[in-house]
């Protein structure tokens, strides 16, 4: 099985590391060459930088099984999403850059530390050097899941590279609106194209397939509900019944909490109400849709929103 990943990376690496001649590995495409040392929107050039790695317990059950996830966050990114958690090496410059042998070196020390998968987080600017390593990584016997985990702003072009390589794809659906993903994100066509490569995400992989208890292969959607639903929440949910069917895994997260730039902009600067929770649970039970997780609301005394308890950004 991993020589068939080995093969399908030889066939597509080239091509892949083209593109950074010209960079559209997000859908920004901001046009640089990053083989070149240019820097991108994402802040960097080709080269991979890493911020941390480690045995991840709080990602969704499937994920983080009772070994945890094999997590390599990477630094920068395409969207500059004005609450982002994780803006302190999202949005400026921190972290290390690494070779294809210190990155296949991570994965398979978090492998032989017990990990249930290889957790990219942040992946997409990075893409073409994750390959280059995860193919040193299975040359070096790497056997175990990987999980593709991006804020959804990929290209198409490059998701579809990815096929037959990525096990578990772990993408966000963050708006329904291109307007509003411009606005908080500054991720122009955020909308549209996010729905056009979680459809080929589900193309490729299906729905999600666990062995006892753990994520072996498929797709897992995670919707961070934001307040006023100005993530489209609800209509969101009507496209994934819609077009994927209702039997896909979400992941509904309550845990926003206004930081970063959040407090500038009013609709942004509180968290999620019980009443604006409740009101996705019922649209997820008038779809149908019940796969997946559900995240309880912090300090919530409603039953209804009780569930699994997971932290995707410590």
């Amino acid at each position: 099985m991993m020589r068939d990943k080995i093969s399908k990376i030889d066939n597509v690496l080239d091509g892949l590391m083209r593109r950074l001649e010209k960079c559209d590995l997000c859908v920004r495409a901001c046009g640089v060459n990053r083989l070149k040392g240019e820097e991108g929107a994402c802040l960097y050039a080709a080269e991979p930088v890493v911020y941390s790695y480690f045995d991840h317990r709080g990602e969704e059950p499937a994920i983080s099984g009772y070994m945890g996830s094999g997590t390599i966050f990477f630094s920068g990114c395409g969207m500059k999403c004005v609450y982002c958690q994780n803006h302190r090496f999202s949005q400026s410059r921190s972290g290390k850059q690494v070779s294809k042998e210190d990155l296949a070196g991570m994965m398979l020390k978090l492998e032989e530390m017990g990990c249930h998968n290889i957790n990219f987080v942040s992946p997409t600017q990075f893409a073409p050097k994750i390959l280059e390593a995860l193919r040193l990584a299975y040359e070096k016997g790497l056997a175990i899941p990987t999980v593709y985990n991006t804020g959804g702003y990929d290209s198409l072009p490059l998701i579809k590279t990815l096929d037959g390589i990525i096990d578990i794809y772990l993408p966000d659906m963050r708006y329904s609106s291109d307007l509003a993903a411009e606005k908080y994100s500054l991720a122009p066509g955020y909308a549209r194209n996010n729905r056009e490569i979680v459809k080929e995400m589900k193309r490729q992989t299906g729905n999600l397939i666990c062995e006892e208890g753990l994520a072996v292969k498929g797709l897992v959607i995670r919707l961070l509900v934001l307040p006023e639903d100005i993530s489209g929440t609800l209509e969101t949910l009507e496209f994934i019944e819609r077009e994927l069917g209702k039997d896909v895994c979400l992941s509904v997260m309550s845990q926003y909490h206004p930081v970063h730039k959040a407090h500038s902009f009013a609709p942004l600067a509180r968290s999620v109400t019980v009443r604006e929770y409740n009101t996705v649970i019922k649209k997820l039970d008038e779809l149908g849709l019940s796969s997946g997780w559900r995240q309880p609301l912090a300090n919530s005394p409603n039953e209804s929103l009780l569930g699994e308890n997971f932290d995707p950004n410590t």
